[in-house]
């Protein structure tokens, strides 16, 4: 083979966008969503304490007054985080619940209320870092959630006040259970799994026989009260 046959084999072997022989290496778009998502999976990586703008903009490969284009401050963007945190879970639980009802949309619910807290515990841990009260934003997201979960529990027939409040409890159970995993509260971390799932029981119990128009009945076994401070 000649040598101008063989460079030009070089060159059709040669990936395309390999910096090393010369390519132009293409940049990640910048916008609010990306340093969003940046902060979101280093906080999952390597916990809450690790947020800073200089460590973002890192991981983007941009300088820090970069960032400020998109985000006013650290503080804001805490607040975006939590936004965002939100949208997801309500996403997760938007689509684990397709097509199912009453006790069995409760335990899906539940479950990939729980598995999203484990996926992403540095999201989820600082989720409540900015506080919602006066931030219509975070209103919405947190109302979001509150929809999908009303939504999935419509196969109980309660009234529009009852599925509401049924939703809180819904959202206070789940979000108590996962903040003791994630945080290791639990006094037994052995017996989690059992915990969790007679949470989903007396909840569905209570459920059940308030669609009823009765008081729940007391569980079988013994409800120890696990996950209490």
């Amino acid at each position: 083979m000649s040598a101008s046959a063989s460079n030009g084999a070089a060159r059709l072997r040669a990936p395309t966008g390999d910096p090393a022989i010369g390519a132009p290496r293409v940049q990640p778009t910048l916008d609010r969503s990306a340093v969003v998502t940046a902060a979101g999976d280093l906080i999952d990586e390597a916990g809450p304490e690790a947020l800073t703008l200089t460590r973002v903009a890192e991981r983007l490969g941009v300088t820090q007054p970069a960032l400020y284009r998109h985000v006013a401050n650290l503080a804001d963007l805490w607040r975006l985080l939590g936004i965002d945190t939100r949208t997801r879970l309500a996403d997760t639980l938007a689509e684990a619940s397709i097509g199912r009802a009453r006790g069995d949309a409760v335990a899906a619910l539940a479950t990939a209320w729980r598995r999203f807290a484990i996926d992403h515990p540095g999201r989820y841990a600082s989720a409540g870092r900015h506080a919602i009260e006066g931030e219509p934003e975070l209103v919405e997201a947190a109302n979001r959630t509150i929809a999908v979960l009303e939504r999935a529990l419509g196969g109980y027939g309660l009234d529009d006040d009852d599925r509401r409040h049924a939703a809180d409890t819904l959202r206070s159970a789940f979000h108590g259970f996962a903040s003791y995993e994630i945080g290791h509260g639990h006094p037994d971390p052995d017996r989690l799994d059992a915990s969790f799932e007679r949470l989903v029981h007396h909840l569905t119990v209570a459920f059940t026989a308030e669609a009823a128009g009765g008081d729940a009945p007391e569980a079988d076994g013994d409800a120890t009260g696990a996950g209490r401070p």
